[in-house]
């Protein structure tokens, strides 16, 4: 091949893969958290969620996916509970205002079940975790719906407790428009 073609062909190999990759806008976010405490559950929810999602369920390995919430908007239903929550024993949202997840890894396990490798950090502390979520789309929309189940006390959350679980399970919903 000439070389004066070379160019030409790595600008056409970079617009292919600009084209293949679809940005979505996010239109809602539904974040919500359960824990156990005192054998009872209860949990809340994060209102303020911003995503940057890059997919292409046929190109998993240049998809990409980025999200953070604002602590501050934690709730949970009960003004007392959500200020003790934003304190420093738990999120400390005056110093951490952010919990950010960004995607390593992208795998479909089948259909449209994927399962994701994110690092997940909260008060500067971060884990990779495995999140197994779901990808549907129907004409200009798709919806992007996972669990994360984490241990608290691995980002400092909450500290040691006889009557609080460890174990917390986030559900994340997703929909968004092409």
């Amino acid at each position: 091949m000439n070389k004066k073609y070379l160019p030409l062909l790595f600008l056409l190999l970079a617009v292919n893969y600009a084209v293949a990759q679809v940005k979505y806008t996010l239109t809602k976010a539904t974040v919500t958290f359960q824990i156990k405490n005192m054998g009872f559950n209860t949990g809340g929810n994060i209102n303020d969620v911003h995503t940057n999602i890059l997919f292409d369920a046929s190109n998993l390995g240049s998809s990409s996916i980025e999200a953070y919430a604002d602590t501050k908007s934690l709730s949970t239903g009960n003004d007392m509970k959500d200020e003790h929550l934003k304190s420093a024993d738990y999120f400390d949202v005056a110093t951490y205002p952010k919990i950010t997840m960004k995607s390593v890894t992208i795998k479909r396990k089948s259909g449209n079940n994927y399962v994701g490798q994110f690092n997940v950090t909260m008060k500067n502390k971060t884990q990779l975790l495995d999140v197994p979520f779901t990808y549907t789309e129907s004409g200009n929309t798709a919806d992007f719906n996972g669990i994360l189940k984490l241990k608290r006390s691995d980002f400092g959350i909450g500290g040691s407790s006889m009557v609080m679980s460890n174990d917390v399970t986030v559900n994340i919903d997703v929909e968004t428009s092409k």
